[in-house]
């Protein structure tokens, strides 16, 4: 049998609507705003076969750099060749992108830290004003208290 060298080759589980989300497409998925500058992700629905894009984008992230009716342009950027990285824009419908959570945890972090700062500024005291995320430290060392007389284990002589 030939290879097969279609548009849509090898994205057999890519492109299927996962097990009980099939049917039709959410309102809310056509109600999101979408604003220039937003980052979004590219996961293609493989329901909706209008303005869909190529496998390749199929779960990379962008920017949002133009909003019209019917669809979103978004600037991702590709590997091309040996390392070379090309800004791609690409303009898909609103069916195959979803916001990007993935500034979520930076906003949180920069929200906590201006608390902190605001904290500190007033003078309030036990607040720690280290900023900087840090590995997570070892545990503390502690005792362990015994119940009673301690128990000593052998293995048995295999006989």
């Amino acid at each position: 049998m030939g290879r097969t060298h279609g548009v849509r080759r090898g994205t057999r589980y890519m492109f299927a609507r996962d097990f009980r989300k099939r049917g039709p497409i959410a309102l809310s998925k056509y109600m999101t705003i979408y604003k220039v500058g937003d980052i979004v992700d590219i996961k293609a629905t493989g329901t909706i076969h209008k303005g869909m894009p190529h496998k390749v984008y199929h779960g990379k992230t962008g920017r949002v750099y133009n909003v019209t009716q019917s669809g979103i342009g978004v600037v991702v950027n590709k590997t091309f060749r040996q390392g070379w990285i090309l800004p791609k824009r690409i303009n898909v419908r609103v069916e195959h992108i979803q916001h990007s959570k993935c500034r979520l945890d930076f906003l949180r972090r920069v929200k906590e830290n201006e608390l902190k700062k605001k904290m500190a500024k007033e003078g309030k005291t036990g607040v720690d004003l280290s900023i900087k995320r840090e590995p997570k430290q070892p545990r503390k060392a502690e005792f362990v208290a015994s119940g009673g007389e301690i128990e000593r284990l052998k293995p048995i002589a295999f006989e």
